[in-house]
């Protein structure tokens, strides 16, 4: 008799849990062992010492397996842990601009916005428009349009400079690198 419990978080039925009429039961190598009653489905699991769980309650009839529970869920963790380090993650760095910026200044961040891209990141250019400023969100479009030439060698520009709220955006993003 398998004592493993069924936290809630699962919902997966589980041995005593599964109290259909008939279910078509499968044994743990994925033969099938044909239509009983949950009672005797689950005093086969007994008899192999494994757990019995429910893989498609909706089915008609519902289909159970036996199988190590335990063992199952681990293997689906696993799974899971080895999908999320394959998983690349996007990372977003931000310049901060205005209109009344001098030429050197954006030479000096622009100098970091491609360290950024080399690295493979994002960049998003932000204008930030003061007062009277955010009457004209054109002058800050224009400094992006101007810092654009220093970057497009090695980036792609996602969208054209667009007014957001107090700001003028741009994204730029790395370009792909040929597979040889």
């Amino acid at each position: 008799m398998s004592f493993k419990t069924n936290k809630k978080e699962d919902n997966v039925l589980m041995n005593e849990d599964i109290r259909f009429a008939e279910v078509r039961c499968n044994a743990e190598d994925g033969s099938s062992l044909g239509l009983m009653t949950s009672r005797e489905a689950n005093a086969h699991a007994d008899e192999a010492g494994l757990d019995l769980v429910c893989i498609a309650p909706n089915a008609k009839p519902p289909v159970v397996k036996i199988m190590n529970y335990g063992k199952f869920k681990y293997q689906q963790e696993k799974k899971k842990k080895e999908a999320r380090k394959n998983q690349k993650v996007i990372v977003t760095k931000e310049i901060k601009l205005s209109v009344k910026i001098a030429a050197n200044d954006i030479s000096y961040k622009v100098k970091h916005a491609r360290e950024f891209l080399e690295q493979g990141n994002h960049v998003k250019f932000r204008v930030f428009l003061r007062g009277r400023e955010m009457s004209n969100p054109a002058a800050g479009a224009a400094v992006l349009n101007g810092v654009w030439p220093m970057v497009e060698d090695i980036g792609h520009k996602e969208n054209e400079p667009k007014f957001e709220g107090r700001y003028v955006n741009m994204l730029v993003v790395p370009q792909k690198k040929e597979k040889n």
